[in-house]
Order: structure tokens, then sequence, then C-alpha cells
């Protein structure tokens, strides 16, 4: 596993996330779609790439299962590190397939998305939710010409009351109708519900948690929540972990 980035399997999660036991460039014979002329792509590299990969893979592409294409991602804590993973999936699925993929910001509280890809938060979801035009007219194409953005948009109050609106589920099976993916980045589950109203209309949600911080026992206890809501929790990810000794050394073992 790389320095920054593990896959959890420890917390009790059926179905929970594995490495790939093949290169994930062999999950998919779709060609890396044209960079787009404006945004560069996200810098990703070496293992750290690998590992992002690897979480394509076992999300969007495993053979003989049905893949998910509205999925939420959501720290267990302020600090996790979502935003920076989902906006690194979303790069990686968009080289991956030939199909269109959408990343949203949904942490109206606090966002972060339009910061990893190094754009405005221009006019966004918080104005699509106001307004009534198409939501296609408020997304950014990014890196990719299948990679689009829908930044976050105009700060408001009441956060918890726009996420958990009927226009919320209306302007995000909008988005499912024009892009085969749609990756949701939420508030942290500590702290709000909003991670929970949106995974009720989605495909399911991914848990970041922070290595050395998120506690087991509460992790296990939000994912009981989830399930007993039909929440389907696809998996979670270890973010930020260091290790003792080289990592070098750590991946003899």
């Amino acid at each position: 596993m790389s320095r920054n980035f593990e896959l959890l399997n420890q917390i009790g999660l059926q179905g929970v996330l594995e490495p790939s036991t093949s290169p994930p460039a062999a999950a998919t014979a779709a060609p890396e779609p044209e960079l787009g002329p404006s945004t560069p792509a996200l810098e990703l590299t070496g293992p750290l790439r690998e590992e992002i990969a690897k979480l394509v893979v076992n999300l969007f592409m495993l053979p003989g299962s049905v893949s998910p294409r509205r999925v939420v991602f959501s720290g267990m804590e302020t600090g996790a590190g979502c935003s920076w993973t989902c906006a690194r999936v979303a790069e990686v699925l968009a080289s991956q397939v030939n199909g269109s993929v959408c990343v949203v910001d949904c942490n109206m509280r606090s966002p972060a998305l339009h910061r990893e890809f190094m754009v405005d938060n221009h006019y966004g979801l918080s104005d699509a939710l106001a307004q009534t035009n198409p939501a296609r007219q408020y997304v950014q194409q990014l890196s990719r010409k299948n990679l689009w953005l829908l930044s976050c948009g105009t700060p408001v109050e009441e956060c918890q009351e726009k996420v958990a609106s009927s226009k919320m589920d209306q302007r995000l099976r909008e988005l499912q109708a024009e892009f085969d993916y749609v990756l949701l980045d939420a508030a942290p589950v500590q702290g709000s519900n909003d991670a929970m109203v949106l995974a009720t209309l989605s495909d399911g949600i991914v848990l970041i948690l922070k290595a050395n911080s998120t506690r087991r026992e509460v992790t296990q206890k939000t994912v009981q929540q989830m399930r007993a809501a039909n929440i389907p929790v696809l998996g979670a990810v270890l973010n930020q972990r260091t290790f003792p000794i080289p990592e070098k050394i750590y991946n003899w073992f």
C-alpha cells in the first residue's frame, strides 16, 4: 500500500474494497480520453496512482457485478481527506472509461472540490437548487473531455435543509440522466446528516477514515446505522497513513 492511502478491511464491512489481483488497466478496454484544453490533470504518479486505480476498479469495474453509478464519498471526521480522495477517484475513473464522469461538491458547509481541481467556485449546486435552468448549465469541464465538476456554488445558510430537499433529489436525477457516473463529495459524517441523506439518493457510500484519528468503534456504529437504513456501504478507505519504519522495509513482510 502507498504511504498515504490504504484500503481498509478490518471494520467488519461486507464487500469491503479490496486490492485488485490484476492490473487496473486490464479491467477496461477503454482508451484514456483526451485531455481538455484548460485545466491540467491532477498530479498522480507511481504508487499513489496505483492505489487510486485499485479503488476505482473495485468500485466501478469488477467483472460480473452491477457497478454503482452514483456514489457518495464522506469522511468520518473533518480533515480525513474526503475531497482529495473523491477528486482523484473521479480523475482516474475518467481516464479509464469512455463514459462521462461528473463530480459534485455537496459539502455546502466547507466546499473544497474546486480547490482540488484548481478552478473557481462558479455558479454551482446551491444555485441549481435555487433556480430552474437545466443542471447541465451549472457544470464546468475539467482536465478531460469526459470529466465535469458541479462546484458548491454560492454560499448558503440552512445547508441541511438544502441537502434534504426534494429539489436536491430532482437535480441528482438530472445529473444521473446526463452523466454515466456521478460522484458526490459530502460533508463529514460526524457533525451532520448530509452524508446519510445523500446516500439514500445514491447507489451507496464510501467512508474515508483518517489514520490514527478515526475511532474504530465509531466507524462500526456508523456502518450499523447505515445498514439499518438500507444504505449500501461500498467500502472504507484508510487515508493519511504513516509508517513507523521505512515503507520499503514494511513491504517485505
